[in-house]
């Protein structure tokens, strides 16, 4: 039995799509379940829209994400005296011929299918027609000679049995009249010189399927097995697709989702084991099958993700969370001071509580990261003569401690709530807004020992 190949096959016209991370993911699993291999092949035939940056943008999104191919990439553009060969080829066996429709003749039969409300077939004219009888001034294009007769079965390891009757597929263009080839007819000859056994993929691209396994038939070669994965919609149940807000890995990346919690998401956008939710790198290679995708649509779920990757923000060690939060910083933000380090670290403890995302991070420590303090008007207001008295008092009574832990901290607030009559609101909150700008955020304790006595003691100062 052949070793499994699967392949991940974007074109560099645009940011990957997060449907197309998930197909990556998917085909990725089933290699590496299987022990098999994993290919990227960049289809970059689209010379007018394909640019090296999105290539470079797949490629790093992927490594992002933890999916590593084998081998190097597989650049489909340079292989196209290939494609050319085998479409000669087919054409001289008879599975092909010569079209002279003018473009005007094509857009024609589009109309009429129109306005009959049908779906377009190009009408197969040139199929029997003598090349004698060809125009001189057309260049024509070349068209596979699909199956006119009965049914053809396509064996979906996810859909099951996908039945189709064979005159619906039309006589597609293999060449195109400037000597280019299409998509399936590329697509079906570097799948068969890449050896792969399974290609999954989208199921939209079911009706390509068809296609492309008469071009296998034609040519004698071993069909790969087919796994056509239902589409990603909105939460709206509508088709996601570029234009949708958080619909590319950058839309996620900026506003701090972990590579790993994504990657769980979209392992369970779809498919499920037992009762599962959580799965590391290793589980989800272990567990991984094909039998375990739905056949439906998922929907995707910005309120899911960010569950999740609260989950993996909440269970990341914090040496680990703090190297992602400073690359986060450096990528988004503004690069972490030096001396800001040691407290951001130490206080990961307590700011991943209160944290979906990186950016909720960040937002909750800027009274760290920054050295002045950015007040909210309003609760500025808040800071009237008797809240004043209150700071004046803490900054004094800190001022005598050799040790400044949360013990004494504790001792000398509930010290100036018996004698200021008062409660720990009372206390806090001008503390709190003093500190950090705002009347919300982190614990007053914990606000106070990550930033220390000498810089507690000047914030104070500047408002007393």
């Amino acid at each position: 039995m052949k070793k499994v190949a699967t392949r991940f096959a974007p074109s560099p016209t645009g940011p990957l799509h997060i449907g197309g991370i998930r197909t990556a993911l998917f085909n990725w699993l089933y290699s590496r379940n299987k022990s098999g291999e994993f290919y990227l092949r960049i289809e970059d035939t689209d010379k007018e829209r394909s640019k090296d940056e999105h290539k470079t943008q797949i490629i790093n999104s992927l490594k992002w994400m933890g999916i590593t191919h084998d081998g190097e990439e597989y650049i489909q553009s340079e292989k196209i005296d290939e494609h050319v060969k085998i479409a000669k080829e087919l054409l001289e066996k008879g599975y092909a011929y010569k079209c002279y429709c003018s473009a005007e003749e094509i857009e024609e039969q589009k109309k009429r299918a129109k306005q009959k409300k049908i779906p377009y077939v190009y009408d197969r004219k040139w199929r029997d027609i003598s090349e004698d009888e060809a125009p001189k001034n057309i260049k024509p294009v070349l068209r596979f000679k699909s199956k006119i007769e009965g049914s053809s079965i396509l064996k979906d390891l996810v859909q099951g049995d996908v039945e189709i009757e064979n005159k619906t597929i039309e006589d597609f263009v293999i060449l195109r009249n400037d000597g280019t080839p299409t998509y399936n007819l590329s697509a079906s000859v570097d799948d068969y010189y890449m050896n792969m056994t399974h290609i999954i993929r989208g199921d939209d691209h079911k009706i390509n399927t068809f296609k492309q396994i008469q071009i296998y038939e034609a040519l004698g070669w071993d069909i790969p097995f087919f796994a056509h994965i239902p589409l990603i919609h909105t939460i709206n149940g509508k088709k996601l697709s570029k234009r949708d807000h958080a619909s590319t890995l950058e839309d996620y990346s900026k506003i701090g989702i972990l590579p790993e919690a994504l990657r769980n998401y979209l392992l369970r956008l779809g498919w499920s084991y037992k009762d599962k939710e959580i799965f590391d790198l290793e589980e989800s290679i272990k567990y991984f099958n094909l039998e375990g995708i739905g056949k439906s649509p998922s929907k995707l779920d910005m309120s899911r993700i960010l569950s999740m990757n609260e989950y993996y923000i909440k269970n990341c060690e914090e040496n680990s969370l703090y190297e992602k939060f400073r690359e986060y910083c450096d990528i988004y933000k503004d690069k972490i001071k030096k001396e800001k380090e040691y407290s951001i670290k130490s206080s990961l403890i307590f700011l991943k509580n209160k944290a979906k995302t990186l950016e909720d991070i960040f937002n909750n420590s800027k009274y760290i990261l920054n050295d002045t303090v950015t007040f909210n008007e309003s609760d500025k207001n808040l800071i009237n003569d008797e809240a004043k008295k209150i700071i004046n008092l803490f900054k004094e009574n800190i001022l005598e401690l050799n040790v400044f832990d949360r013990r004494n901290l504790e001792e000398i607030v509930n010290k100036l709530i018996k004698s200021n009559n008062t409660n720990f609101k009372g206390i806090g909150q001008p503390l709190r807004i003093s500190l950090t700008g705002s009347r919300f955020g982190p614990g007053i304790y914990d606000i106070i020992l990550s930033l220390g006595k000498d810089e507690v003691v000047k914030r104070l100062s500047d408002i007393g």
